[in-house]
């Protein structure tokens, strides 16, 4: 999808001076085209995200020896007792060791962390290695049935390259917000597709992030996501659209958005039509439309004749 995503602005764009990822999630997009040439602007705001942002795209300066001496001091901790994370998540989204060890890390780093850039790699570093050891298949909706998943929790130190940081900016703002400060060269857009909310998919990783301790309730141990739900997930998708465009100041602008099909879980069908996502481009400028087809999950059946994953590249002219 990366390559996908670099053809098309290599194709279309002279120059790329400024790049905002609004939807950015762990920051693979910007991550692709960090260089010392390209201001990235990432924005997420999930919590856990955000993070990993800051980890990998920020602009702040840490010591690699601190860091590699505190994770190591965090991979050797021992017989940890049980607390608010193995509580909620031992024995379903991770065995009960793990489950200890990743709770007793998440207090510790409150405790160890000098200063805030500190603090976020630490966070980023447990996010990833507790996500590998997950009892589930990718998400955290649900947890597998059967835990037999028995690998230890194990910190790695990220692999930060600061040197083509030194002009990104990263943000924690609701889209259709921070679209009215910003200005970049080209704007990249990748919006949830369907009514499947990320807080609902990623809310353990958003927990353990936040370490608020909050109440948990259901099968799924899931918190009260009420205040990070996306517009872009309900029926009125195309009216939240519609005003991240108008309020674009950019040259360029690709929204990656998949054609899932129809499938009979109406929850996994796209919440904007190709029509109507044309009809708000087009009123801002040229535009074209790149495919490359693909196999795609689906948790229903679906007459989804061609699954491709779509972007749609408008040339700023209006």
């Amino acid at each position: 999808m990366l390559g996908f995503v670099e053809d098309i602005l290599f194709n279309k764009c002279e120059t790329i001076n400024s790049l905002c990822d609004i939807f950015a999630g762990t920051g693979v997009v910007g991550k692709r085209f960090n260089n010392e040439k390209t201001k990235i602007i990432s924005n997420d705001f999930l919590s856990a995200n955000y993070i990993c942002l800051q980890t990998f795209l920020g602009t702040y300066e840490y010591k690699e020896k601190s860091i590699s001496k505190k994770i190591n001091h965090l991979n050797s901790m021992r017989d940890t007792d049980e607390n608010y994370f193995s509580k909620h998540f031992g024995g379903t989204y991770f065995s009960v060791e793990n489950a200890r060890k990743i709770g007793a890390i998440r207090q510790e780093i409150e405790v160890i962390a000098d200063n805030d850039s500190e603090k976020n790699i630490l966070i980023c570093s447990l996010l990833y290695a507790a996500d590998k050891v997950a009892n589930t298949v990718g998400h955290y909706d649900a947890f597998r049935k059967k835990l037999d998943i028995f690998q230890s929790v194990n910190l790695l130190i990220p692999a930060i390259d600061p040197f083509h940081n030194h002009a990104n900016r990263i943000y924690k703002e609701d889209a259709n917000t921070l679209i009215k400060k910003i200005y970049c060269d080209v704007l990249y857009i990748d919006p949830p597709y369907n009514s499947r909310q990320y807080s609902d998919t990623y809310h353990l990783l958003e927990n353990l992030a936040e370490w608020k301790k909050p109440h948990v309730a259901g099968i799924g141990k899931k918190m009260d996501r009420s205040h990070i739900k996306s517009g872009y997930c309900l029926k009125a998708a195309i009216t939240a659209f519609r005003d991240l465009i108008a309020n674009a100041d950019c040259k360029h602008i690709l929204l990656s958005y998949n054609n899932t099909g129809v499938s009979k879980n109406g929850r996994s069908n796209a919440r904007m039509r190709d029509g109507e996502i044309l009809q708000v481009l087009s009123q801002k400028g040229e535009v074209e439309i790149f495919k490359k087809d693909y196999k795609a999950f689906t948790t229903g059946k679906s007459d989804g004749r061609t699954n491709a994953e779509r972007i749609f590249y408008c040339r700023v002219t209006k």
